[in-house]
């Protein structure tokens, strides 16, 4: 399973993005289903709303729901980060919280943001 972050939607969505298409076809060169989270659909949600841009194609896509678990999970990956001195945001941990007890890899143009949640298992579609 190939999950979606939301700078990746953003390209996508962007029918002008020649790394949005690029990732389309890499994506499309496989046969894993492929997702988002609920948390990357607020985050494009929110920018399209924000922006005025229409978001039906964005509602028709398939998205993994924040659950307990998750919230278990993207905790301690904050919390293990913080105390290692690495500052995350709050949401990528808990995207990557999504993805790793969803048996996924992520697909992100920001590895900055996600690379230190390696020792946690996320892994990564490239």
């Amino acid at each position: 399973m190939i999950v979606l972050d939301t700078d990746v939607l953003i390209d996508i969505l962007d029918k002008g993005s020649k790394r949005g298409d690029e990732t389309i076809a890499r994506i499309e060169s496989t046969e894993e289903e492929v997702w988002t989270t609920a948390l990357n659909l607020h985050e494009i949600l929110y920018g399209c709303l924000k922006s005025s841009r229409p978001v039906d194609l964005l509602l028709n896509l398939d998205a993994l729901p924040f659950s307990l678990e998750d919230a278990k999970l993207s905790s301690r990956i904050e919390s293990g980060l913080e105390k290692k001195g690495a500052m995350v945001r709050r949401m990528d941990t808990m995207i990557a919280a999504t993805v790793i007890n969803h048996g996924g890899k992520i697909c992100t143009y920001d590895l900055r943001h996600f690379e230190r949640m390696k020792e946690f298992g996320l892994e990564f579609f490239r």
